[in-house]
């Protein structure tokens, strides 16, 4: 049985920043063993965010020879979900991004790996009318797993920002004994005004010509009075495209690129900031605050690895979860 003596290890695939990472070791105390990834920025801000000393980056997963990792006991991985996306070019498989599955399954297998948590887009679902959804779980099924799957929106897990993922929780064939992994209840979204909070986010001059265009192009003219607009306090507005969104209580899914995003404040537009972007994802505040003050990270650089994480919250209810089910199941990794 998984003791309090003997921490579940994981390896932390496809990392980005370390939102799944954080959400493992708050949902299950699980220990980190080394990571995989590739972009030298994102790395430098992983390492800032967490504990990484004698810590091994594993690089480019497509390369990562499997008998030099470590042993480890779940592999968690936000793999690339451009392919996949509804805003994305939808390429699947044919895209070397969609590519990447084939690896992870391989590393499962090679590895025996017990457990996986996997996190995409919602598109994936559907993309190629369903059928690289039915690939991928076949991929799975072959590798000897019980794949439970489930659509899972960010705002159902403890903050404030509209994202739908899907979440698919593994379990090699030979563990399952005592019935099927129950994916978490959902949980209250918090007040938003906890996270939109950083006194030195940048204000946005209303007469902006960007700004203006998007209020009174032929789509949105007449349609929002801006006096309206900044009497009401954590209003969030979303400029994309042609279009000029107004969300309360929740902001939109966070992206990578996806750099439009205001709220109201004191009467005043303040642009989201990369510390608050961290916090919507559920990173933890000091640290947060502490990464987004270096120098060397760009507020819309750390913009778009937040947008580009996995919400930390949302890991940490499916591990709590899955630790719950291991020590059902008897699994002993000793």
């Amino acid at each position: 049985m998984a003791n309090k003596k003997t921490k579940l290890r994981f390896i932390d695939f496809c990392a980005g920043i370390g939102g799944g990472r954080l959400g493992l070791e708050r949902g299950m105390d699980a220990v980190c063993v080394g990571f995989s990834e590739i972009m030298e920025a994102s790395e430098k801000t992983y390492r800032r965010l967490h504990d990484t000393d004698n810590e091994e980056n594993f690089g480019d997963l497509t390369k990562i020879i499997t008998k030099d990792l470590p042993d480890f006991d779940i592999m968690i991985a936000g793999f690339p979900c451009q392919t996949f996306s509804i805003i994305g070019q939808r390429g699947g498989f044919d895209d070397e991004r969609g590519q990447i599955i084939y690896h992870l399954v391989r590393i499962l297998k090679e590895k025996n790996t017990p457990y996986f948590i996997l996190e995409n887009v919602k598109g994936l679902v559907n993309h190629d009318k369903g059928r690289t959804f039915k690939i991928i779980m076949e991929l799975l099924d072959e590798a000897g797993y019980v794949t439970e799957y489930k659509v899972i929106d960010s705002r159902d897990t403890g903050v404030p920002q509209m994202r739908e993922r899907i979440y698919l929780i593994g379990m090699k064939k030979e563990l399952v004994k005592n019935g099927n992994y129950i994916f978490p209840e959902k949980v209250e979204t918090p007040d938003i005004k906890e996270f939109l909070c950083d006194e030195n986010s940048e204000i946005l001059d209303t007469n902006n010509t960007t700004f203006q265009r998007y209020l009174n192009n032929k789509y949105n003219k007449g349609k929002h009075d801006l006096k309206e607009i900044l009497q009401e306090d954590y209003l969030v507005l979303d400029t994309r495209q042609s279009d000029l969104r107004l969300y309360r209580g929740v902001v939109p899914t966070l992206r990578t690129g996806r750099h439009g995003i205001l709220y109201v404040k004191d009467g005043q537009l303040h642009k989201l900031s990369g510390f608050e972007s961290l916090l919507l994802q559920g990173f933890d505040k000091e640290k947060s605050k502490k990464v987004s003050k270096q120098e060397d990270i760009l507020g819309r650089n750390l913009l778009s690895q937040a947008g580009n994480a996995m919400t930390v919250n949302a890991i940490e209810l499916l591990s709590k979860q899955l630790l719950t089910y291991i020590e059902d199941q008897g699994y002993d990794n000793r």
